[in-house]
């Protein structure tokens, strides 16, 4: 335990205001000096603590007073006797009236006991002056680290209503780098981030110091009791619903803490692209996101590799933004001989693209469960484009056979009616990491729309049209062998291969809920045989997410080719009305149109044929989905999250088409329903 008594003869520190500061969100953010005054005043007059020093502090090489932090770094216990003097300091704060404060905000809650008020209120005093005024500069990079930039909008709006206390003044940033605890004890007031002064629920207040003190966990309980022993002398009502409300201020606090944190470490590059600073800061914020993860709606959080790319990105797209032009010695590409470069879409325009991609807009940012792509619009060139690449944070279990690149050039090159985005460029940017840079197939000037709810008449008759053209693509050029035993067998050995191969807690889970193992689903589903049809080119995952409704070339284009694949031309359309709200009638028009629009050798037999495909999908996603529920990947992409949602439908089908009894199992942690 660490123990706090500092002896400094003429002790003082000050606080200097840097582009890294935390940013405050207290009632007088500008006004802090005025507030300090305000307290000690009637700190002396009332002779509230005396055990608080106001004597000057001047800080010195070696003699160590910079906070407990110099001597009892964060995560560790603090002294007991410290959290004592801590807590009362806390407490008293209150009994300053509000008579004797500098004026609040206009937008300041008038009903001085509304508790789920004040946090509406410090929501968006929160968002208005931490993430409005910085969101143009960093929204694009909070989206290519999955950070949602709304989430403490969407929290409070699921905080139920809140026991009444009555507000007092509260000091939110109490922090272990601006406490010093003095011989005596004494706490010393000069470094105090009095900005962080509020004027609300008590509770914040404690919850603040919590957080930002950044106790062990075996340690809350304790600074928790010390508070609520004080304020129980001084303000009984303030511990008002202290157990059930508290949390809900912890949360805000830790989201609110995360943003901060996220924000003061790519500020704090400054015009740095050093990799040691990158990765400095790379290590900040992958912290500061693991520590709220939960809360902040991430299903995992990118290696740190990841973030120090992605703030390489930001940082020198926004040096190359201030010059106005691209130097020599930035945004070097290295083609991938797989593609040559385009006469369309030359080196230049390439580097031009990585130029602008790390400054892209958050809406123009879209993280998937493989991959980020991010659109960006060039200037004298008529198109959006999309820089794609791969992520770290959860890799595919299920890999697709054919290099997607090449599946775009034998699409381009064929001329068929199947619309699909262009590879424009392959190869690896500055810090050797593989991109690739496709047409933008969206509508121009927002969001891609996905039919995710569903195929309307016409936009399934296009489907089908473009699953009969794609039967038309002359695909002897892709690195494909005929299976032997057929497409349907090497399909069947290869799910059951992947489900030997997935996680022990994966394959437990699997067994409480009587799924079998992988040697015993070869076995199941080895008693099904299909018809021999005629190889196509497959799309081979269409999933609402993988079809843009109304796009660049009009009607419904087929994006994500990565796990495309030669195979039985029945299996697409299947897969799609497997993982696609579809109505039996939709499904009977698909089929039927289907049937007639492809040659006869790519049909014959489906009608006996298409439920065995169907029964290995509901199968499959039965364990891909537990996977993903178990080992918390990709969580947070709207897909497989819906996906998690209906779950206990997915195993029900995948049981019945195994012709297995399933088990009682518990239900899905909350923590995996969260919005």
């Amino acid at each position: 335990m660490c123990i706090n008594f500092l002896v400094c003869a003429s002790l003082s520190m000050f606080r200097t205001s840097v582009s890294g500061a935390r940013v405050p969100i207290g009632a007088w953010p500008d006004r802090g000096g005025e507030v300090r005054d305000a307290v000690l005043s009637v700190f002396r007059r009332n002779e509230y603590m005396r055990e608080i020093d106001t004597g000057a502090r001047v800080a010195s090489p070696g003699t160590g007073c910079d906070g407990l932090v110099g001597t009892c770094p964060v995560d560790k216990p603090v002294d007991s006797v410290a959290v004592g003097v801590l807590a009362r300091f806390l407490a008293q704060l209150t009994l300053v009236r509000k008579e004797a404060l500098p004026a609040l905000p206009a937008e300041w809650s008038r009903n001085e006991r509304d508790s789920r008020a004040y946090l509406d209120t410090l929501v968006r005093h929160a968002k208005r002056r931490m993430l409005d005024p910085n969101w143009t500069a960093i929204g694009g990079l909070f989206a290519v680290l999955g950070v949602p930039g709304d989430r403490l909008v969407r929290f409070a709006e699921q905080v139920p209503a809140m026991s009444r206390r009555p507000y007092g003044l509260l000091l939110t940033n109490l922090a272990r780098d601006n406490v010093t605890i003095l011989e005596g004890p004494k706490l010393a007031e000069a470094g105090l981030d009095w900005t962080s002064a509020s004027y609300g629920d008590p509770l914040h207040g404690l919850a603040g110091h919590v957080v930002r003190m950044r106790y062990p966990q075996d340690q809350v309980n304790e600074v928790v009791q010390a508070w609520a022993c004080e304020m129980r002398r001084i303000r009984p009502p303030a511990v008002s619903g202290l157990d059930r409300d508290l949390p809900y201020y912890l949360d805000f606090e830790r989201i609110h803490a995360a943003y901060d944190d996220v924000i003061r470490a790519a500020r704090s590059l400054g015009d740095s692209i050093e990799n040691l600073a990158l990765l400095a800061a790379a290590s900040d914020i992958g912290t500061a996101l693991k520590r709220a993860a939960g809360l902040l709606g991430m299903s995992e959080v990118p290696p740190e590799k990841e973030i120090a790319d992605a703030l390489f990105r930001w940082q020198a797209a926004r040096l190359v933004r201030a010059a106005e032009r691209v130097p020599d010695s930035l945004f070097r590409w290295r083609c991938d001989d797989r593609v040559p470069e385009r006469d369309d879409f030359p080196s230049d325009l390439v580097r031009r693209a990585l130029a602008v991609e790390g400054v892209a807009p958050a809406d123009r940012v879209f993280r998937g469960t493989a991959h980020l792509n991010t659109v960006v619009q060039l200037e004298n060139y008529p198109d959006p484009v999309v820089v794609r690449r791969e992520t770290a944070a959860a890799p595919r279990r299920e890999q697709g056979l054919l290099p997607e690149h090449a599946v775009l050039q034998v699409i381009e090159r064929s001329g068929v009616q199947v619309r699909a985005p262009r590879i424009l460029a392959l190869g690896y940017d500055d810090r050797r990491r593989h991109v690739a840079i496709h047409t933008y197939e969206g509508p121009g000037g927002r969001s891609p729309q996905h039919p995710v709810d569903g195929l309307l008449p016409a936009e399934a008759d296009e489907l089908v049209d473009e699953l009969a053209a794609l039967a038309e693509v002359d695909h002897s050029s892709l690195p494909s062998n005929e299976p032997e035993g057929g497409f349907y067998r090497w399909l069947a050995e290869r799910l059951a291969d992947f489900v030997a191969a997935l996680p022990d807690a994966t394959l437990r889970a699997a067994d409480q809920r009587g799924l079998p193992d992988g040697d015993l689903l070869r076995q199941i589903l080895g008693r099904y045989k299909v018809s021999d049809r005629a190889p196509v080119l497959l799309h081979g995952d269409l999933n609402p997410w993988n079809l843009v409704r109304a796009g660049r070339q009009g009607g419904l284009t087929i994006i994500d080719w990565e796990m495309g694949m030669i195979g039985d031309p029945l299996y697409d359309l299947v897969r799609h009305l497997h993982l696609t709200p579809t109505r039996t009638e939709m499904r009977v028009r698909m089929f039927d149109r289907w049937s007639k629009k492809l040659p006869a050798e790519c049909v014959v037999g489906w009608e006996e044929d298409w439920r065995v495909y169907r029964y290995i999908e509901q199968i499959r996603s039965a364990y891909v989905d537990l996977d993903r529920m178990t080992t918390g990947a990709a969580l947070s992409t709207p897909n497989v999250r819906r996906a998690v949602d209906a779950y206990e439908m997915t195993l029900s089908a995948a049981t019945g088409s195994l012709g297995l009894r399933r088990r009682v199992v518990p239900k899905v942690p909350a923590s995996l329903k969260v919005s």
